[in-house]
């Protein structure tokens, strides 16, 4: 066997036919290449001019079953995986008339697109690919010999190599190409378990011996594609790269999909922020803006209009505000444009559902500024999330709670008003996008202090106090988790806060109510909890 043996004989079967007949073309008439074909691909390979052997012609068999079978045969397997230079393998492969293949094209049946078209369970499975996954296994296990080929893009870089080398791909090419295609196998292969698997979620959880409450299978895979590489991490010392999951609930509307109309490649701290902003401000019915550094909310406002929330949430903390992200869950239009350039801030990157003609103009000036959009908002649909350990991934349901005022309970001798019942419900959801243990003020609808990321509760409402200020008087705050101590609690009461959202729970609590009762605040408890560690 020769280091490269030249190509002969080539089966393809494409689903995706973009090129597919220049390409037999070029093989059929540069290099004198039979081509094997089937079905579909056959006729559009004819349909071109390009002689063509069908694969029924091979194999002395015809296709049956509706197409289920019609390469998984002994001449199409036995001639992509015998071993040219083991003399047993070609003894039997002549004995029983099987004629080697040198390269197979192939791709495989639409399934994600099926599944993601809303089809049935039927039309799933029937798009369950067999012969194609089988014909790259046995030809990318053989690729000393075969050449498998997955992707289109690749066909002029091929052929390009093909006359450099006498109508022969090198051995490095083989050995890439199999990988390829032993990843999409891989892929596709995830796809369909985690496709099958939520479909026969009860039934596993009734016939399995694991935890019934558990919702988490034993076996956990991720299937990745890299969107793009990015110039570095956290830190410029630190390479990096951002990939989308090809398995994501509500996929169309998200960061990982998003479309950038201008700016900059996004970095590695980009996407962290805006990933941030985006999901605190899904929070919120009304239009909301959401100002995010380092990750952490620094403005959050809900109002009438999306221009306002904007100067609001941009009045919350100005200097922090200063090189921030922006995130929106209304159309940005020209006037929400006019009023950040009246406060001259700079802005790293804009993400929101829609961003208008007029509103893209004139960000032309500023052409650094990274503006995305989603072309909607995903609302919650239980989608997991994954954080990475040394050695292992976590994995936990998104922190997704119905907000209903009538499930909480108000321990207190005073009861919160109507106004201050919806201004603690902005503040609850507002307060869950920030780090704990977290501490948030809130008045008309909008942040004026927050304490993030401390390593006890009082610290953190030392420091929103602080931020807010004279505000404070008459502002309600809330709390992800419950007061430990009533020391936090009376931070807020003395400084004029007069009803607190938190979740309740702890040993003290009777001692908090107490500083409540006390003091004349009112005190919701919802009996959860949105800790952001």
């Amino acid at each position: 066997m020769t280091a490269n043996p030249r190509i002969k004989r080539v089966l393809i079967s494409v689903t995706d036919k973009a090129g597919v007949a220049e390409f037999a073309r070029a093989l059929s008439e540069e290099f004198g290449v039979e081509i094997i074909s089937t079905g579909g691909t056959a006729r559009t390979i004819a349909e071109s001019g390009v002689p063509v052997t069908p694969i029924d012609d091979v194999t002395q068999f015809p296709e049956m079953m509706d197409g289920r079978v019609k390469t998984l045969h002994p001449k199409v397997h036995g001639a992509l995986l015998a071993k040219r230079d083991n003399e047993h393998h070609m003894a039997q492969a002549r004995e029983h008339g099987i004629e080697m293949i040198d390269m197979v094209v192939v791709n495989l049946y639409a399934f994600e697109k099926t599944v993601e078209s809303g089809a049935d369970f039927a039309t799933c499975i029937e798009n369950i690919d067999i012969g194609g996954p089988s014909m790259l296994r046995s030809a990318s296990k053989n690729f000393e010999s075969v050449a498998v080929v997955t992707n289109p893009a690749t066909y002029d870089a091929l052929l390009a190599e093909m006359r450099s080398h006498g109508g022969a791909l090198t051995r490095d090419t083989r050995a890439l190409l199999a990988l390829d295609a032993f990843r999409m196998t891989a892929a596709y292969d995830q796809a369909i378990s985690t496709w099958l698997g939520n479909q026969l979620k009860d039934v596993e959880a009734e016939r399995s011996d694991a935890d019934e409450d558990s919702e988490f299978p034993a076996k956990q895979m991720l299937a990745l594609t890299k969107k793009q590489d990015l110039r570095y991490g956290e830190n410029p010392h630190q390479k990096a790269a951002f990939y989308q999951r090809d398995e994501f609930v509500g996929a169309e509307h998200s960061l990982a999909y998003a479309t950038q109309l201008q700016g900059k490649e996004l970095s590695y701290n980009n996407y962290l922020d805006i990933d941030a902003a985006w999901a605190a401000v899904r929070e919120f019915d009304g239009p909301a803006c959401v100002i995010v550094k380092h990750l952490t909310p620094c403005g959050i406002c809900e109002c009438d209009n999306v221009t306002d929330a904007y100067k609001r949430a941009h009045e919350c903390d100005p200097v922090s505000a200063y090189g921030g992200v922006m995130a929106f869950n209304r159309p940005v239009t020209a006037d929400v444009v006019v009023a950040i350039f009246d406060n001259k801030q700079f802005v790293e990157a804009i993400v929101a559902p829609e961003i208008s003609g007029d509103a893209a103009e004139m960000y032309k000036e500023k052409p650094n500024v990274r503006l995305l959009v989603t072309g909607g908002i995903n609302k919650a649909n239980g989608e997991v999330e994954y954080r990475s350990v040394e050695g292992g991934l976590l994995c936990q349901d998104s922190d997704r709670v119905a907000e209903d005022p009538a499930t909480f309970t108000v321990p207190t001798k005073r009861k919160p008003t109507d106004e201050e019942m919806a201004e603690l419900l902005f503040a609850w959801k507002a307060c869950k996008s920030i780090k704990s243990n977290a501490i948030l003020i809130a008045k008309d609808h909008a942040t004026i202090g927050t304490g993030a990321g401390q390593p006890n509760r009082v610290n953190s409402a030392h420091l929103a106090v602080e931020q807010a200020g004279e505000k404070a008087k008459g502002a309600v705050a809330a709390s992800d988790a419950f007061f430990p101590f009533r020391d936090g609690f009376d931070v807020l009461a003395q400084a004029g806060v007069t009803a607190v959202i938190q979740p309740g729970g702890s040993i003290r609590d009777e001692e908090v109510i107490q500083a409540a009762d006390e003091q004349g605040v009112a005190m919701v408890f919802t009996g959860h909890r949105h800790f952001r560690h």
